[in-house]
């Protein structure tokens, strides 16, 4: 059972798996959308930041991130055709880490 904190009076539930915490993106993108949570998500996920964001996370914590790889999604992030999901391989880029999503 996930744990529940309290943001702004809105309810985030933290997920715990093999001593690591997780906050779930669903609850806190319900503060913009209550019902259609994953626009707000996937709008995030394309979002030139996060992609930046993502890639500097994969660089510190996977060994084997591919950087040269990572460029072309850093290219391609904030376009109209550019499309990258929680549920995509890890988080989509190249060789990621694997991060718990809702599937």
């Amino acid at each position: 059972m996930a744990e529940k904190i309290s943001v702004q009076g809105n309810e985030i539930s933290i997920i715990s798996r093999e001593q690591e915490d997780y906050i779930s993106l669903t609850d806190i993108a319900k503060y913009r959308n209550k019902q259609e949570p994953f626009a707000i998500i996937n709008n995030w996920m394309r979002n030139r930041s996060t992609i930046e964001f993502l890639g500097l996370w994969e660089k510190l914590s996977n060994p084997d991130f591919k950087p040269l790889e990572f460029e072309r999604f850093k290219s391609e992030a904030g376009s109209n055709y550019f499309v990258l999901s929680p549920q995509s391989r890890g988080n989509g880029l190249p060789n990621s880490t694997k991060s718990p999503s809702n599937r």
